[in-house]
């Protein structure tokens, strides 16, 4: 199956609510732990938070947060992909239309999505999925799509 028709699969069958998603305020990254049944560890850069969540499963997300409390990017590694309409937040529709656009045409390969002012990129095979999603207008300064990982 078509790792794009997956991911949309998985996350449409989820019907659970946003926490700290894409766009949205820190305050919330405790929510998403306890949702995701995860451990939390939290590191500062320079001009931005890193909020690393690690799930039993092994699933690791990272959210980044600006220093206005601001969550600009998200990203993922690990054997099962995480709830995208969790991390994506208001952004997920824009996402799940995108996608199931581009898996009219394309049946294998990494997903690579631009629009509306948000990026995903998604890649991977079962038991090994990979993925971040920005904002790149709500980036601090300094901050570059490589550190976000």
């Amino acid at each position: 199956m078509a790792l794009c028709a997956t991911l949309v699969a998985c996350v449409s069958l989820s019907g659970a609510q946003a926490f700290a998603a894409l766009g949205g305020d820190v305050s919330s990254v405790q929510a998403d732990q306890v949702h995701m049944n995860a451990s939390l560890r939290s590191t500062q850069m320079p001009g931005y938070m890193i909020h690393e969540l690690r799930t039993p499963a092994g699933t690791v997300v990272r959210e980044f947060a600006s220093t206005n409390g601001r969550i600009f990017a998200v990203s993922w590694k690990g054997p099962s992909p995480p709830d995208l309409r969790q991390l994506l937040g208001p952004h997920f529709e824009d996402f799940q239309q995108a996608a199931e656009a581009q898996g009219t045409r394309r049946t294998r390969g990494p997903l690579s999505i631009e629009q509306n002012g948000l990026i995903v990129q998604v890649g991977g095979h079962m038991r090994s999925y990979t993925g971040r999603a920005y904002l790149p207008d709500h980036m601090p300064p300094g901050v570059r799509v490589e550190d976000l990982r």
